[in-house]
């Protein structure tokens, strides 16, 4: 979900102070504020300009004519891509409360996953989502990609315990030169199937993630996205179809947040949390194509959660692991005005510490 816009370090600069203040009060921000508040060395007509910039390229907006300037979602985005990094005090402090309070030989799995949840929530003043473990660890037994004419395939793969699942894909266009003819596309087709087959049969659906594509031979370069959506669909697929319960703490804190201060807006989020939670699995689960601080991290904000209860908020996870496999997901939902720095580093903090307690404590209970 990475946003390419060139900005120069003076538009930079001012995106950065002008999220930071608006994260701070929740008021538009002017450049008079700026001024006053930040070292930009440099007039407030210099900083109107470059807002003025920012706000045609879609980072900012006016909620009111007369009003200063609001963060938008590609704002955010640039801000969490680009302009920050995870607060390292963050990690230390969280880091030490987990170590204290939950190291108890006593606590079952449950407890432990509901004590860290709670933990969380109350430092960060938003909801926490933990999920308990997947109840069984589903492999693959095989995959097959059958042709359905020139520009999709069926996906069809076997797991372990015999259950078939089937998807309609669209293949990629070629990179060069005319659409290969049928009999061509099902030898393609038949050869990825058999790659498949080979790198995947026995693996752990969770492990999915971490194929290389190194091995592909040079011609087969241009399918290597497609194969990755093929993966992709795989995980999600299985994910959904797998029960899981969802631990969630910190509605009481996240209920301070002005962005909640309307019913209708808290019971859609409520009843998503309480009713519908198999349309959040898939996205706690769901890795980042290119996951930021180099970690299994995602981070959706505002429009770019599919589901419209959380289309005001900024939903952050990571997987937790057993091993070398995830089994899953620490997740935290606050409004897209959300301290990015700290919720990104407890999200992580939290994963490592589950990851690091199930690895070697496998006999918890």
């Amino acid at each position: 979900m990475s946003l390419q816009i060139n900005l120069t370090n003076r538009q930079q600069q001012v995106l950065w102070a002008t999220v930071r203040h608006y994260i701070a009060t929740a008021e538009p921000v002017g450049s008079e504020a700026l001024v006053k508040e930040y070292n930009l060395s440099v007039s407030s007509a210099t900083i109107r300009n470059a807002m003025a910039v920012l706000e045609k390229t879609g980072l900012l907006y006016q909620p009111h004519i007369s009003a200063g300037r609001v963060p938008s979602d590609s704002g955010y985005r640039i801000y969490v891509d680009q302009l920050i990094t995870p607060s390292n005090q963050v990690t230390s402090q969280v880091e030490q409360l987990l170590s204290d309070r939950l190291n108890r030989e006593d606590w079952s799995l449950e407890a432990l996953l509901r004590g860290a949840a709670q933990i969380l929530a109350t430092v960060s003043g938003y909801i926490t989502l933990i999920t308990l473990p997947l109840n069984n660890t589903t492999y693959l037994r095989h995959v097959q990609l059958v042709q359905v004419d020139a520009q999709r395939v069926m996906l069809i793969f076997v797991t372990d315990s015999y259950e078939t699942q089937s998807a309609l894909m669209d293949l990629p266009s070629p990179l060069e030169g005319p659409e290969p003819d049928s009999e061509l596309l099902e030898r393609e087709l038949q050869i990825l199937s058999n790659f498949l087959n080979e790198q995947l049969r026995g693996k752990a659906i969770a492990e999915l993630a971490t194929l290389d594509w190194g091995e592909l031979d040079r011609e087969f370069k241009c399918y290597a996205d497609f194969l990755r959506a093929v993966l992709a669909e795989v995980t999600r697929r299985s994910q959904t179809s797998a029960p899981t319960q969802i631990m969630v703490s910190g509605l009481a804190e996240v209920l301070r947040q002005p962005e909640f201060s309307e019913l209708h807006q808290i019971q859609t989020i409520v009843h998503l949390l309480e009713e519908e939670q198999d349309q959040l699995l898939p996205l706690m689960f769901e890795q980042s194509d290119a996951p930021q601080s180099g970690k299994r991290l995602t981070i959706r904000i505002g429009a770019e959660n599919p589901l419209e209860p959380i289309q005001t908020c900024t939903l952050i996870s990571s997987t937790y692991h057993r091993g070398t496999i995830p089994v899953g997901s620490v997740g935290m939902l606050g409004p897209t005005r959300m301290v990015y720095e700290n919720a990104i580093a407890l999200v992580e903090a939290a994963a490592d510490y589950l990851s690091e307690t199930l690895s070697h404590k496998p006999g918890i209970p």
